[in-house]
């Protein structure tokens, strides 16, 4: 074999290589990240009254509904188009994107609100029972704008300054920020309202820093070198064409997330929300791995499309999945195994019926991740009416479900209606690689990560029912299980190659062999 031949299949896995390493900086920043969200999670239920946390987590769900209006999908035009002109130096195009994205989400962002405030006295008296929600959202309705200024920043980074800015930026100071807004509510004893205030001048101080920070950057690639006013070229006509139908995919999340809030409260009390959101951002816990391999893996795929290199994306994608099943793992069973005694370790006997909630989400999300971005793959090849199919189908489906179970089931039906959603959407998408990418339906070398996988899930909740033994020794088991599964698959996760700075840790080589 000639070396011309060698070249691109070394090239191939350099990439790949590559973009893990540099997706798993953004785990470590995630795991970092999670676990100070986690914290500032746990402080906040366990301060407020439960009416007090449902009335927030039902305003948090409005302000989510006008973060997806504000945004318009134009997020996505952020990492698939700028890397794609950026690699053929349109620059013209590229700042033309920026321009573009930029003042429609702040223009989208800030008449929304003001609508809002215009309009609150009939929303409150037809929508919301609870006045208290109702005074909340006047205060977070203007996160929606800053939450959605701030995905376009995490794009922006992602592109043109890799894992180490986002690191920082998105899971260092943005979680930081969010953590000092709960410790100065408890220092100053005060109540909700306090809360959402700190939590609006804490968005507002994050979006100042990344501010500052993106400009330095793109000062230091010399981006600005090659703008000029007179050349900037808006392709509105590409980017609306693409990122409008794909607002259905906004809406499917939406609803899944925030809409079953709004019903369960229409239907029953903050209280029966606050059984859900008490334990739904801990269930989410499991999709970490899968929106930090994201981050890095849209631009690196849109690179290789525009290439035409398909058989450089499907090594790609199956590598990334594979990664994030199992680096997945033990979240997965610490919230689907061990739902029960975690629950109560973490929020009290109060949310010991939350159980249930935690383990049927994290099934649901689990399974969304450890398939990989299947999702993403298909926005990059441009699939937009196949996305559009199966999103209006999840919308449909998780609205009639939720129609049907929540005003007879309340929370614990919100959830049967959104996590069987999440399953069925995720389906959809894996078929859709095979059909409209030409990315293998799934990778059969790999169907031993999978069987392992599904092996210790099932071991550790059989010992979790027949023995119930006390949570810490079930952590123990679980921590045990997780190793063994990298062990036995270290050789297809490469994880010499990949990281062969890690694999000369002595204490790291007798574990994993």
């Amino acid at each position: 074999m000639d070396a011309g031949t060698l070249e691109p299949k070394k090239s191939k896995s350099s990439r790949s290589r590559r973009q893990i390493r540099g997706s798993s900086l953004l785990l470590s920043g995630q795991f970092l990240s999670k676990g100070l969200n986690f914290v500032t999670q746990i402080l906040i239920v366990r301060y407020l009254t439960t009416a007090d946390y449902g009335a927030l987590g039902y305003a948090l769900s409005i302000v989510a509904l006008g973060q997806s209006f504000a945004t318009f999908g134009l997020d996505r035009a952020i990492t698939r188009f700028v890397p794609i002109y950026h690699e053929r130096q349109e620059y013209n195009k590229l700042f033309g994107t920026l321009i573009m994205v930029l003042t429609t989400v702040v223009s989208l962002g800030l008449g929304m609100a003001l609508l809002f405030y215009a309009f609150q006295g009939p929303i409150g008296d037809t929508w919301i029972k609870d006045q208290l929600a109702v005074e909340l959202l006047l205060i977070l309705i203007f996160l929606a704008p800053l939450q959605s200024i701030d995905e376009l920043f995490v794009g922006m980074f992602a592109v043109f300054t890799g894992s180490r800015a986002v690191f920082f930026r998105k899971y260092l100071l943005g979680p930081g920020i969010k953590l000092g807004a709960v410790l100065a509510l408890m220092l100053a004893h005060g109540n909700v309202v306090f809360l959402a205030g700190a939590q609006l001048v804490g968005a507002i101080l994050a979006i100042v820093v990344y501010s500052i920070m993106l400009v330095r950057a793109l000062r230091q690639q010399d981006l600005f070198t090659h703008f000029n006013w007179a050349e900037v070229n808006i392709p509105w006509r590409e980017i609306l064409a693409f990122t409008i139908p794909l607002l259905t995919s906004d809406l499917v999340y939406v609803v899944m997330n925030s809409m079953d809030a709004i019903m369960i409260q229409y239907f029953h009390s903050a209280v029966d929300v606050a059984a859900l959101r008490a334990v739904q951002p801990t269930a989410k816990l499991n999709q970490i791995v899968l929106t930090s391999f994201g981050l890095l893996f849209t631009p690196a795929a849109a690179r290789m499309f525009a290439r035409n290199d398909r058989e450089g994306i499907n090594n790609l994608y199956w590598e990334n999945a594979i990664w994030i099943a199992v680096a997945s793992f033990p979240i997965f069973v610490l919230t689907f195994s061990l739902a029960q005694p975690i629950t109560i370790l973490l929020y009290g006997e109060r949310y010991a019926q939350s159980a249930i909630i935690l383990a049927l989400l994290s099934f649901s999300y689990y399974f969304n991740a450890a398939l990989g971005q299947n999702g993403l793959t298909l926005k990059v090849f441009g699939k937009v009416r196949y996305v559009v199919v199966i999103n209006v189908i999840a919308v449909l489906v998780n609205l009639v479900a939720n129609l049907l179970l929540i005003p007879r089931y309340g929370a614990l039906g919100a959830t049967i209606g959104t996590a069987s959603t999440l399953v069925l959407h995720n389906l959809l998408k894996q078929a859709g690689l095979r059909m409209g990418t030409g990315i293998n339906l799934f990778e059969w070398r790999y169907l031993r990560v999978y069987v392992i996988i599904t092996l210790g899930a099932a071991l550790l909740l059989l010992n979790q029912w027949l023995l119930e033994p006390s949570v810490y020794v079930s952590v123990g088991l679980a921590v045990l299980v997780s190793l063994v599964i990298v062990r036995l698959n270290r050789h297809l996760l490469d994880l010499e190659g990949m990281f062969p700075e890690l694999m000369r840790l002595p204490f790291v080589k007798l574990i994993l062999g």
